[in-house]
């Protein structure tokens, strides 16, 4: 009897220790060490008015206002603000720390980037407290990688403005800073060019599902308004203008510059022997370069051998090689990158590629190399081996458009492969063929959503949520934050908080809850 007393006391003791391992935030904080008593939130909240961190104020007044219907004023003095963002040197642009006591919430950092993580946690606590109140915690927290992006593909499938800015919002909230924006591919090109027009009215036409589905593509008011509401959250936006290959919709508008394509996949590729393709090309990313604030622009170079047959025919394609001695069609690709990236490092901005252009010699101080296809880690190893910056988003288990359960029936496998949320949370550098002394050429992860089978609003929502916050944690926390089993338990007000917010998400705990959504067509 006295052993199972000191059993269920110890229990009660224990439990709360536990459960207070890991502050309630997404992701894992650096270090976190609970307090006593609560900051009680309410109307009129006094926040420390500051020169320096003024947006990421006003943003922390909006989103008060928003999640927690409670109203904040600005004021001039310290002993009579109850929040306070303070600027101190930390030697660390992301990093921050945030202190809640029963009397002042207080957020110090060194950089504008560093106070706005310090809000979205500051915020994660109050949204999900229970009451009006929040546990006092010390936190201090840096990400352990600068690339922490996510993927949305928009030629196979349209959404807009809306939920790209939705999307953006929950990027935010998981402290995501890169969103690569994949705006042109086979079935639509979706990005207003106000000198080659037809791309937009022309290219613009059909999406994956429908060949003859109504034209849609964004403007570039709405580009602009996007790229804006982006920056205030501390994310930057890569535009991806695919090319040699996936040239398609791009094709349909001004054939002139096609250079054909295969049986499969007809009108393929752009022309890579006609001077008039460059320049066409290089006024385009002209327009790209005057939208995206972010001096990087991702020109595809991937999968073009799907559609480059009709090049061994090509008269001029073949005195091209004649002439520069190119050994074959991968030697026309790499060449045809080679001259797009000269355009590209005229305006000042970096050549972003998927992996195949790994080898293609492009300038290594200039370039960004995406691997991508998993079963191929000597891509990685080659990207790395000379000497670029690399982008890490291999399929498994960061291809979100993977099916995330062994019944789900709708998006893709590999070899029987599929990427669940406890396959996206533990992934690591640690897996991967990187040598130490090349750690530093890898700039993080990135989750990709590629849209063939994303035909719904429900879809889209079902593959992020919640793989998006799983992601966030792999690719923010150090291995030693990291624990599976408490961020489930951390997960759970978020899920509640999609609810209110109306996504169609996973739920991992009652996989009933929302059935997999299947595809209109």
């Amino acid at each position: 009897m006295k052993k199972l007393l000191l059993i269920l006391l110890l229990s009660v003791i224990i439990q709360p220790l536990w459960a207070q391992k890991t502050a309630d935030i997404i992701p894992a904080p650096t270090s976190s060490t609970m307090g006593q008593g609560q900051f009680k939130m309410h109307a009129g909240l006094r926040i420390l008015s500051s020169t320096y961190f003024p947006e990421e104020i006003y943003f922390l007044q909006k989103e008060l206002l928003r999640y927690q219907k409670l109203s904040s004023t600005i004021v001039e003095n310290n002993r009579d603000a109850e929040i306070v963002l303070e600027k101190t040197k930390l030697n660390n642009d992301q990093l921050y720390t945030l202190d809640v006591t029963p009397e002042q919430i207080k957020i110090q950092a060194e950089t504008k980037e560093g106070a706005f993580y310090g809000i979205i946690s500051l915020l994660q606590l109050a949204n999900n407290s229970q009451s009006k109140s929040i546990a006092c915690v010390s936190v201090s927290d840096k990400p352990a990688f600068g690339w922490r992006g996510v993927m949305l593909d928009e030629s196979r499938h349209f959404f807009g403005t809306e939920k790209v800015k939705s999307l953006i919002d929950w990027m935010a909230y998981y402290k995501l800073n890169r969103f690569h924006w994949h705006l042109t591919d086979e079935p639509g090109w979706r990005l207003e060019i106000l000198n080659y027009p037809k791309l937009g009215e022309v290219g613009g036409i059909g999406n994956k599902s429908d060949k003859n589905a109504a034209c849609q593509y964004y403007s570039q008011e709405e580009i602009k308004e996007i790229v804006s509401y982006a920056a205030e959250r501390h994310i930057v936006i890569i535009p991806e203008i695919d090319m040699p290959g996936h040239a398609t919709a791009a094709n349909k508008a001004y054939p002139e510059f096609s250079g054909g394509g295969s049986e499969r996949y007809p009108e393929f590729t752009f022309h890579p022997a006609k001077e008039g393709t460059y320049q066409y090309l290089t006024n385009v990313l002209r327009e790209v370069d005057a939208l995206f604030p972010s001096q990087m622009i991702h020109v595809g170079g991937d999968e073009v051998s799907f559609g480059n047959q009709q090049w061994k025919t090509d008269a001029a394609v073949q005195q091209l090689m004649k002439t520069e001695k190119l050994a074959d069609l991968k030697a026309v690709e790499d060449l045809f990158m080679r001259r797009m990236s000269d355009s590209i490092l005229n305006m000042n901005n970096q050549v972003l590629v998927w992996d195949e252009m790994a080898n293609a010699g492009l300038p290594k101080d200039n370039s960004i190399i995406f691997w991508w296809r998993h079963d191929q880690p000597k891509q990685l190893e080659l990207s790395l081996k000379n000497g670029h910056k690399t982008v890490i988003c291999p399929r498994l288990p960061l291809y979100f458009d993977f099916v995330q359960h062994p019944d789900h029936k709708v998006g893709r496998r590999w070899a029987g492969g599929f990427n669940q949320l406890e396959s996206v949370y533990s992934f690591s550098i640690d897996q991967l063929p990187v040598a130490a002394k090349d750690q530093d050429l890898v700039l993080g992860f990135q989750a990709n959503l590629w849209t063939e089978t994303v035909d719904s609003v429900e879809r889209f929502d079902f593959l992020l949520f919640p793989r998006l916050a799983a992601m966030a944690e792999s690719v923010w926390s150090d291995k030693g934050q990291k624990d599976y089993t408490d961020f489930l338990e951390r997960l759970k007000p978020h899920l509640k908080q999609y609810k209110e917010a109306g996504l169609y998400y996973f739920n991992p705990f009652d996989i009933n809850e929302h059935p997999e959504p299947l595809m209109k067509k």
